[in-house]
């Protein structure tokens, strides 16, 4: 009972932060802005290929739905780290999680709990965003990507895994520094999926496989760029997936081994935070 309390009330508490509120009003001006964009490219687009080429006009439909979801998974990991960035680090410094650990609680169940509650939020987010984008493209042209629950689901575990590096970096760190943390790790990644999807179409097979191995090496110490790319491959065409081409994902995508290992990531991370959160001094 004590740890749905906990889920409950750091719901109530996260569902008023004045991040949360930004981060809906900038989604929402987004999609705004994305369905009046879409809308009157789309338009000048359908006049021309519609009865022309209508298996191109799809493909460039897809783009779009591809580029609008790219926005969502950056919008969700930001709103991710900065909703939850002083969960615990924040209450330890000051003096608010006394309260609950002197009660009779166990802390994984204070830990465990937050966690929760952050992630019911933060599911309702990604549903919002994600569907938004989705609806826009389908209202507006009757169009559906392939396997959108699949890159759904693949969004949400980035979240996750984000929501659980920050959740045990606030045992050990101060807000700030968990901050440099999480971003940084997610940087990395970014950056290394970046050097692996241009090294994929290098002409020189030396330095090609040299770039994919540097973001096969970022992946393993930072899964969330592998997890999106996974996510274009299931929002791709076929056209697009036979061809190895799409300014969003490389030439090669992550295998399901890659989804497993960032699973065991994110519950080893959050095995670490109870760990180290249960032997802290408070």
């Amino acid at each position: 009972m004590s740890l749905f309390t906990i889920t409950r009330l750091t719901f109530r508490e996260a569902s008023r932060k004045k991040i949360l509120l930004a981060a809906i009003l900038l989604g929402a001006i987004f999609l705004l802005i994305y369905a009046l964009g879409f809308h009157f490219i789309i338009t000048d687009i359908d006049d021309e290929l519609l009865l022309s080429n209508p298996l191109q006009l799809n493909e460039i439909r897809n783009f779009f739905l591809t580029a609008g979801v790219f926005v969502v998974n950056f919008l969700v990991a930001m709103m991710t780290v900065l909703t939850s960035i002083d969960t615990i680090s924040g209450e330890i410094q000051s003096g608010t999680i006394q309260s609950l650990a002197a009660k009779p609680i166990q802390r994984w169940e204070i830990l465990i709990g937050k966690y929760l509650g952050f992630a019911a939020l933060i599911s309702g987010y990604i549903l919002l965003m994600f569907g938004g984008v989705m609806s826009v493209v389908y209202v507006r042209t009757g169009y559906i990507a392939p396997h959108p629950v699949n890159a759904f689901f693949l969004i949400w575990l980035t979240a996750m895994l984000l929501l659980s590096i920050t959740i045990v970096g606030g045992t050990k760190l101060s807000t700030l520094a968990n901050g440099v943390l999480v971003f940084g790790l997610y940087g990395i990644a970014f950056i290394g999926g970046w050097i692996e999807q241009i090294g994929s179409y290098l002409p020189d097979q030396t330095a090609g496989r040299t770039a994919v191995n540097i973001g096969i090496i970022t992946s393993l110490i930072m899964p969330s760029e592998a997890l999106w790319k996974r996510a274009v491959h299931e929002l791709q065409s076929p056209i697009v997936a036979a061809l190895g081409f799409s300014p969003f994902s490389a030439a090669y995508y992550p295998s399901n081994l890659m989804l497993v290992y960032a699973v065991l990531y994110s519950l080893i991370a959050l095995t670490l935070g109870i760990h180290f959160f249960s032997n802290r001094d408070l």
